[in-house]
């Protein structure tokens, strides 16, 4: 729906219902997936149901109408008719525009797209291609939903009409003239109402990119794009010129058809900026890399010192500070690594401290009366959960091992210290499981957090909570025989204390209810004792006994349940609202010291049920059991005091959970003075480091191949430094801006001294590189450097990532800063960068501590940064050019200027644009930019269509306009060769096709290596400015034998016979010039001339005659059969021009002498073809629907028409054999 590829509804409709489909089909009927899948679905099939429904109401518009249906068919139909007749309005504009004198229609050019097979570079230069034809059906189809979008197709065309053809051209300026008609036209029309612009029911959407509607509003992302681009555009120098004129459209392939063969991704900003039109860019950095990509091709393709390549340099550096200056001066955002460790272990501490059972009770409430200080270990450094806090709160935990070892320390001591049966050591045991599914939910079992602690798992502690069991239960049995006898002792003494011995148990009269101020209590209540004390709150004890003695006096025997103010514990530690605890204490109470009747609820009861015929405040609740003699408290597990006579009815809404801090707990104000002393006597303790380091030690390692007195470590603390084996490091390097790194792959030491060996990483302003070069930030290079230093020059540790993890993932302990990027290796000899797959990994012992690595939830997107060759290169161009005036500039960098005047001339009477100079060999010979020497070597350029006319034509546009620049005729001739009709242009094919067969029978009949004083020009195997005397008679068959060997009696002999007076005598079209088949596109001359006398010192040979006509007007047009010329006793060379980048041939043609082998002459495999048989081929529908069926009116008496032409083919092979035995070919 984004990128507006759906045709109309029921195309986004079959999208939606494939894709729940797939998911029910894919998950079990029962999973949420499905139900979901299901219920979308629905909700899908009614919706469009809904949408039919209204389509059908509303006939052709998506908008309802409160009229009746047919005074709503006649006006939406007359509010069609209105839209589209304005639409074809605008399109007769269009079409009916006329040349004026002339009367020749405008638009002839644009009704129909050019053709693939005569205009291939068409559709390569042109990615969206529009013509009349088609613009005509969307109209008469009612593909438009808008005139707008028939408007933005119109100028699309247009646009396509500038971008591939000259400035100046006929097509060039008829665009011009009719998008000029139509926004005339259209202003004439006026307004386009609303009415007009009423969407259509069917939802049609184009399939292209380009926006329907200019919104006056600009997304924010938009608003950045143009700002980018009009900076870049709009840029001029300190003269005022506009460096972005040469960069807005790109050169033709006819101007410079090697241009397209270096550049291997041409791009302008005329192509760019339909790119933003069409939404393409999706963010800053899209926009960024293809004008990087413009003028990389720029740097690319001209010379260092030329103007085109400063002014590419400095749009460049324009771009980039302006990327900069819209980002707010901010690179990509990198998370805070060491933050985010410090955030997830203070929300895996919250969540340990804050976990709750059923009721509401915090696990950890028991764990804090567990001593700081072990008593097992008393020299270990004091630890528990409020020393675990303030690390946290001060961020000194910089590792999550670390913070787990602390835990584990605290909760293992908890589980020591205290029976298997008791809840802290139950309590301790569910914190430890709690504390590692938590932890592996924040670090995803290792894909957001990879470190060391995930090893210890919750199978882990199961084996060590029972070997622990396993150890402490024979102890713990022995000791609860001990402490049940004793009880039994100390329960017999009270009874005797009390009533006398248990002899006089006769006495007693024992029942099980009795009666005591108008009430009955009986066993299992619960009662109020009054207590001893005044100032206390009534004991509350659970009936057991009841029983009446000798004197009458009634008494009670039961277990008392305590309140929280009557327990020993932290005042941390909180209770339920009315909580109370069974206790250990049994005794007898006097009936008449009972205040009344309560309560006491078991907690998993308490909350849902309400006993009938309480006060609330009667109404207690318990969840454990208090040990006055251990002063701990121990959860209820199993409730055994049921009640006698207490019905209980359902609340009719629970109870919240509410815990309530001890009456112990001091005020607000005395905890935060007692925070201020606690803080202060542990700053002395905690701010000594700034982080709690993972506890390591030296880890030594055997060496195979070591030095004799040196010992090897893997890992190892020097000067307070922990290293090992491949740990990156920084290292003190004199002279340079910036220090270089160094990987450690061996450490050693030796005679107290350290020493480490590994490669060295350089930095971006150590290599040699172009100025258009970019680097990410922090970038390095591996070098081919391996040296042995000792460890006193590190400075410091760092981390030096391969790409894919410098994008993914951060060391927690290291700073960014110090995170380096690597992906390249500079090789010093070549003077290149070559990327890797990645860096060397290194594994090591379980004595070495691995790092913790921390993966980011979203890739990071590293922004790079020109080089710092880049200013410089920008100075010294502008010292270069700072004192040559504008029009020196402007001839600089006018390149077909440049050109022009770098070629050699050969006078003639009927053009006057060449002279034929003596050849001077070039310093140097350059291959083409783009192009390796391997390829370059391959390359063999030979005569096509395209160059035998442009040597032709060239003459005739010089001749007419004398004044223009060699990029100006090359503008012309591509326009007359587009605009010549399809049968002229077969001539010239076959007319070169003719020649290049010559040239190839002579090369490979005379394959022999150049001689002695051979120009160094002839031999990059180039082809020579196109001159009249490359033009072909195309009467004449190709050169005879005769020729050939005349100018292989010749060779290549030295330039010093070429005369310095030249006649000047005018030269034909019609007669042909032999190719030196060593030299392909090199003319030839032999030493006798052809069908003629030898003229000495005539290069040109005889004069024209009398009875000889001029050259025509139009090449291809002369007489036929003229006499040929004489040609020089000495071979004639022409100079290269000074760019080879210019020269003019067919890339058709060239693609098709590359297709050639050394085995084979032709490029398709003919011998394949020969012997495949009709029952072989199975042909599709659509490939026959391909086949070349205008062959043949009819299929005959064949049944299908593949048969009827495998039949065609079967007789002309057969024609071809008879052909060949008849003139024995």
């Amino acid at each position: 729906m984004k990128n507006n590829e759906y045709d109309s509804v029921e195309h986004l409709d079959s999208d939606l219902t494939l894709m729940f489909e797939n998911s029910k089909r894919y998950n079990v009927p029962h999973s949420s997936i499905y139900k979901r899948a299901l219920k979308l679905q629905h909700i899908q099939q009614t919706k469009r149901k809904e949408l039919l429904q209204r389509d059908d109401d509303d006939g052709d518009s998506m908008l309802s109408c409160a009229a009746s249906d047919t005074s709503c068919t006649k006006k939406k139909s007359h509010k069609k008719n209105t839209k589209k007749n304005r639409m074809k309005a605008l399109f007769a504009s269009v079409t009916d525009a006329r040349e004026a004198g002339t009367g020749r229609r405008l638009c002839d050019l644009f009704m129909v797209k050019p053709s693939k097979k005569d205009y291939p570079d068409y559709y390569k230069v042109i990615l969206e291609p529009m013509d009349l034809k088609t613009i005509e059906h969307n109209i008469r189809s009612d593909k438009y939903l808008s005139e707008d979008a028939m408007v933005e197709d119109m100028k699309l065309m247009f646009r396509n009409a500038r971008h591939y053809n000259e400035e100046g051209s006929q097509v060039f300026n008829d665009a011009d003239v009719l998008e000029k008609i139509m926004t005339d036209r259209r202003r004439d029309l006026g307004p386009v109402t609303d009415e007009d612009d009423t969407v259509s029911s069917k939802m049609k959407i184009r399939k292209t990119n380009m926006t329907l509607k200019k919104s006056k509003y600009l997304t924010p992302l938009q608003q950045k794009l143009n700002e980018l681009y009009e900076s870049v555009k709009n840029y001029t120098d300190k003269r005022g010129r506009r460096l972005s004129t040469i960069f807005l459209r790109l050169p033709s392939r006819a101007e410079l058809p090697d241009y397209y063969i270096a550049i291997k991704k041409p791009v302008d900003m005329e192509k760019i900026k339909s790119h933003m039109l069409a939404n393409k860019y999706q963010d800053v950095d899209a926009l960024v890399e293809d004008l990087v990509l413009m003028f990389n091709n720029a740097c690319t393709y001209n010379e260092p010192e030329s103007l085109i390549y400063r002014d590419a340099l400095v749009l460049h550096r324009v771009l980039l500070e302006t990327r900069h200056a819209l980002e707010g001066g901010e690179d990509a955002y990198v998370p805070d690594v060491p933050r985010l460790i410090q955030e997830l272990i203070r929300s895996l501490f919250v969540s340990v401290l804050g976990h709750q059972d059923d009721e509401g009770r915090c696990y950890s409430d028991s764990l804090a009366e567990i001593p700081a200080i072990d008593p097992a270990n008393p020299n270990k450094p004091p630890l528990n959960f409020e020393i675990i806090r303030k690390n946290v709160d001060g961020g000194h935990y910089m590792r999550l091992d670390v913070f787990q070892d602390h835990m584990f320390e605290v909760l293992e001591k908890a589980r020591h210290l205290n029976r298997t049966d008791s809840e802290i050591f139950e309590d301790a045991v569910e914190l430890q499981q709690f504390f590692i599914r938590i932890r592996d939910e924040l670090c995803k079992n290792g894909e957001i957090l990879m470190t060391p602690a995930l090893s210890y798992t919750s199978k882990h502690l199961h084996n060590d909570v029972d070997k622990e069991k396993k150890q402490k239960l024979p102890k713990e049995i022995e000791e609860d025989k001990i402490k049940r006898e004793e009880e039994k002792m100390e329960a017999e003494k009270r009874e005797e204390s009390v009533g006398g011995s248990w002899q006089l148990s006769a006495q007693r009269t024992y029942s099980q209810d009795c009666s005591f101020k108008d009430s009955m209590y009986c066993v299992g209540d619960y009662v109020y004792v009054e207590p001893a004390e005044s100032n206390l709150q009534p004991h509350i004890i659970y009936i057991e006994r009841l029983w009446q003695d000798d004197t009458g006096e009634k008494w009670l025997y039961g277990c008392w349940f305590y309140r929280p103010n009557e327990t020993f514990h932290v005042a941390t530690r909180k209770f339920l609202e009315k909580e109370v605890f069974k206790s250990d204490y049994y005794n007898k109470a006097r009936i008449s010291k009972i205040l009344g009747k309560c309560v006491v609820m078991f907690v998993k009861e308490y909350f849902k049920l309400y006993p009938e015929g309480f006060k609330q405040e009667d109404v207690h609740v318990c969840e454990s059991r208090y040990s006055a003699k251990s002063k701990s408290f121990k959860k209820i597990k199993l409730w055994t005091m049921p009640l006698n006579s207490v019905r209980f009815v359902p609340r009719g809404v629970p109870l919240p959970v509410v815990r309530v801090a001890s009456i112990f707990a001091p005020k607000e104000e005395k905890v935060d003075k007692e925070e201020e002393v606690t803080e202060n006597t542990d700053e002395t303790k905690v701010t000594d480091c700034s982080s709690i380091d993972k506890e390591r030690e030296d880890a030594p390692m055997e060496m195979t191949n070591g030095e004799a007195g040196c010992q090897y470590y893997e890992q190892l603390c020097y000067n307070n430094l922990w290293l090992k084996v491949g740990d990156c490091v920084y290292i003190a390097s004199h002279g340079l801006v910036r220090h270089r790194v160094a990987r450690i792959e061996k450490m050693w030491m030796r005679d107290g001294a350290g020493y480490f060996f590994g490669p060295i990483f350089i930095h971006p302003e150590e290599t040699e590189h172009e100025p258009t070069k970019m680097f990410y930030k922090k970038e390095v290079f591996l070098s081919n450097l391996e040296e042995a230093c000792p460890m006193t020059c590190i400075i410091g540790k760092c981390v030096v990532s391969s790409f894919k993890e410098y994008l993914s993932c951060r060391p927690t302990e290291v700073p960014e800063a110090n995170v380096l990027l690597c992906e390249s290796r500079y090789i010093e000899s070549e003077k290149q960068m070559k990327r890797f797959k990645g860096l060397k990994r290194f594994s090591s012992s379980a004595k070495v501590v691995e790092d913790e690595i921390y993966y980011f939830r979203k890739l990071i997107v590293p922004q790079k940064e020109p080089s710092p060759l880049l200013d410089r290169k920008i100075e010294e161009l502008e010292a270069k050019f700072a004192d040559m005036t504008d029009e020196e500039l402007e001839e600089l960098g006018d390149d077909d200027s440049e050109l022009d005047h770098s070629l050699p001339r050969m006078h003639s009477s009927l053009c006057g644009d060449m002279d034929i100079m003596t050849y001077a060999p070039p310093q140097s010979t350059k291959t083409l930019k783009g192009l390796s020497k391997k390829e370059g070597s391959k390359r063999k350029i030979n005569m096509s269509g395209y160059i035998l006319f442009s040597s032709e034509m060239r003459a005739v546009i010089k001749a007419r306009h004398p004044d223009y620049s060699f990029g100006e005729l090359s503008r012309l001739v591509g326009t007359e060769w587009r605009n010549l009709e399809g049968s002229r242009k077969a001539e010239y094919e076959e007319r070169a096709a003719k020649v290049a067969e010559q040239q190839e029978r002579d090369r490979s009949q005379y394959v022999t290596s150049p001689r002695a004083g051979t120009p160094v020009g002839a031999l990059i195997g180039v082809v020579p400015a196109p001159t009249p005397m490359g033009m072909l008679n195309p009467s004449l068959m190709p050169v005879s034998d005769t020729m050939t060997s005349a100018c292989r009696s010749a060779g290549m002999a030295s330039m010093t016979g070429i005369p310095a007076q030249l006649t000047g005598e005018p030269l034909y079209p019609q007669h042909p010039l032999l190719v030196m088949p060593e030299f392909p596109g090199m003319p030839c001359f032999g030493i006798n001339g052809i069908g003629g006398e030898s003229g000495a010192g005539n290069i040109l040979g005889s004069q024209t005659g009398p009875g000889q006509q001029a050259p025509p007007a139009y090449p291809g047009q002369g007489q036929m059969g003229q006499a040929a010329l004489q040609q020089p006793s000495t071979p004639l060379f022409v100079s290269p021009p000074a760019k080879s980048q210019r020269l003019l041939h067919s890339d058709a043609y060239l693609s098709y002498i590359e297709g050639l082998t050394a085995e084979s002459s032709t490029v398709s495999k003919w011998d394949h073809t020969l012997s495949v048989k009709k029952q072989d081929v199975r042909l599709t529908k659509e490939q026959e629907s391909r086949l070349p069926s205008h062959w043949l009116k009819s299929k005959g008496a064949h049944k299908t028409m593949a048969d009827a032409l495998w039949r065609l083919r079967d007789l002309m092979l057969r024609d071809t054999l008879n052909i060949r035995y008849t003139h024995n070919l």
